[in-house]
């Protein structure tokens, strides 16, 4: 048995989210199904991260073990050339030592919002961004993303179909940025509750159109009640972008 890690690109507009669903096409099941046409036996992919339906990857993490002797390159060319057409690209695979788990081992997670800021529709970034048509002030934006830093009780930016143990969650960086028309929200923790990013992003945008106040922002925060929150963002414009490790995980 070989322990593969894979980095993946995908983007999640025609899938329910990364985990298998009995309703609707994932991410697990178009690499699972693509990996076993090659190894020729059932395999199951762990993840760092589960993205929700609509949600995109620059470079998921993830771990596949294989029972048949193949090398990484071969079973990266062959997995890609098994998922064309979909939108879902293998970036890389190297053979891991079986101590590594891409969720276990993790031990921080970034993510992208993009927040297209005009008036215009949007053309070529239609379902990878969120179009935003009134004017938003990314400066105060990111003044009270920074409230948001640090250990909390985040049960107001929680969703009710949450299954984490506890609402505290420590987020170690939230930076707020305009690059041209785009308005980009990167965040960091070691893990995040379901909905989290997307609820935050939401809240955000009201202090960013000036209906909110950065003190507004920290008042929902400190309710710890779902009823104080702005609304959801769309997951048009999350980005799963980096998952971290304490060490590079031995090559065999």
């Amino acid at each position: 048995m070989t322990r593969f890690r894979l980095t993946i690109e995908y983007d999640g507009r025609d899938y329910m989210g990364w985990q298998r669903q009995d309703h609707g096409p994932s991410i697990q099941q178009a690499i699972e199904t693509a990996i076993a046409e090659i190894v020729r036996h059932p395999v199951t992919l762990h993840a760092a991260g589960r993205t929700d339906a609509g949600v995109h990857a620059y470079a998921m993490t993830a771990h596949v073990d294989v029972e048949r002797p193949i090398s990484a390159h071969r079973l990266m060319e062959g997995t890609n050339a098994k998922l064309r057409p979909q939108p879902i690209a293998i970036l890389g695979s190297e053979e891991v030592d079986e101590e590594f788990h891409a969720r276990f081992s993790c031990i921080g997670r970034r993510y992208l919002y993009r927040i297209a800021n005009r008036r215009a529709p949007l053309a070529l970034e239609r379902g990878r961004a969120w179009r935003v048509p009134v004017t938003l002030y990314a400066d105060d934006m990111n003044k009270a993303a920074q409230y948001l830093v640090g250990q909390h009780d985040f049960t107001t930016f929680r969703s009710v179909h949450c299954q984490a143990q506890s609402p505290v969650k420590t987020i170690d960086m939230m930076v707020v940025r305009r690059v041209g028309a785009i308005i980009e929200v990167e965040v960091a923790a070691r893990s995040f509750l379901h909905h989290q990013v997307r609820s935050m992003v939401g809240c955000l945008e009201l202090v960013g159109r000036g209906k909110w106040s950065a003190k507004d922002l920290k008042r929902a925060l400190e309710a710890q009640d779902r009823a104080a929150l702005g609304f959801n963002a769309p997951p048009d414009g999350l980005y799963f972008v980096e998952a971290r490790y304490s060490e590079r995980p031995r090559n065999l």
